[in-house]
């Protein structure tokens, strides 16, 4: 026994140490409960409009509607687009809760991203028309640039954020992509000139389920968790990814990656 210590005050400050570890926790667990109350609730949300529009249809239908050739027809239509999207939603979470519990694996190789980013360009071309949104680079990227990624994972990447930017694109307007090479990275830019995000909803972008236009979204389809995804996807390959964006005039969503040796 150490004579020279104070038992009183050892003692006083063990307590103090269990009682602050004691309030971590259980500010933790509030956290987390809270986390889960807000995701429970919002998932519930999201499924419950495809299935009310399943329901609503199929009952029409069964109450006689399916005499009518035509009209069975829309209606089969409208209960399969709302089929389709409960099924983004499922796998949506399902690649979530890969990517949150370490399950999803990384196929880490070198590619020329700029090559995958022309590659995204012609699959989206159909869908930009429609919108009459131009893809291009920017002036400058024109040369390859090698980034050491999963090609698979990054194709994804790329694919929901050009995809917004048509979604939320002025007619007539533009998305161009830019790389700039950061030395030990390369940095990859999508920027539009389409409506914009509010600054107050910024910070909320890459949340779960969340949506700046709500109405104009839903209508647009989608799951909701593409930046969510988007954005564990790039920290899953320890990189950052950050938006600009002013309303009225667009936005800018750029991620780094390392680059190629």
């Amino acid at each position: 026994i150490d004579l020279d210590t104070n038992i009183f005050d050892e003692v006083e400050k063990q307590v103090e140490d269990w009682a602050n570890k004691k309030e971590q926790e259980v500010a933790k667990y509030k956290t987390w409960a809270e986390y889960r109350r807000r995701f429970v609730g919002d998932i519930s949300h999201e499924l419950k409009t495809p299935i009310f529009i399943m329901q609503s249809y199929l009952d029409t239908l069964l109450d006689g509607a399916w005499k009518d050739e035509q009209l069975c027809q829309k209606f089969l239509q409208k209960v399969s687009k709302s089929a389709e999207r409960l099924n983004t939603i499922v796998q949506d979470l399902e690649a979530i809760a890969k990517l949150e519990s370490g399950e999803m694996l990384l196929d880490m190789r070198n590619f020329d991203v700029r090559k995958l980013t022309q590659d995204v360009f012609e699959e989206l071309e159909m869908q930009a028309k429609q919108s009459n949104i131009q893809l291009s680079f920017k002036d400058g990227a024109a040369s390859p640039y090698r980034v050491f990624a999963d090609e698979d994972k990054i194709r994804q990447v790329l694919i929901n954020l050009i995809n917004n930017s048509i979604k939320y694109g002025n007619p007539n307007g533009k998305t161009k992509v830019s790389f700039y090479d950061m030395d030990r990275h390369v940095l990859i830019e999508v920027a539009d000139n389409g409506i914009g995000i509010p600054a107050e909803h910024i910070p909320h972008v890459f949340d779960r389920f969340y949506r700046v236009d709500k109405s104009r979204s839903r209508e647009q389809g989608g799951s909701g968790l593409g930046l969510s995804i988007v954005k564990h996807i790039i920290e899953v390959h320890k990189q950052t990814i950050n938006v600009r964006s002013t309303q009225g005039l667009g936005s800018t969503f750029g991620f780094t990656l390392e680059k190629a040796k």
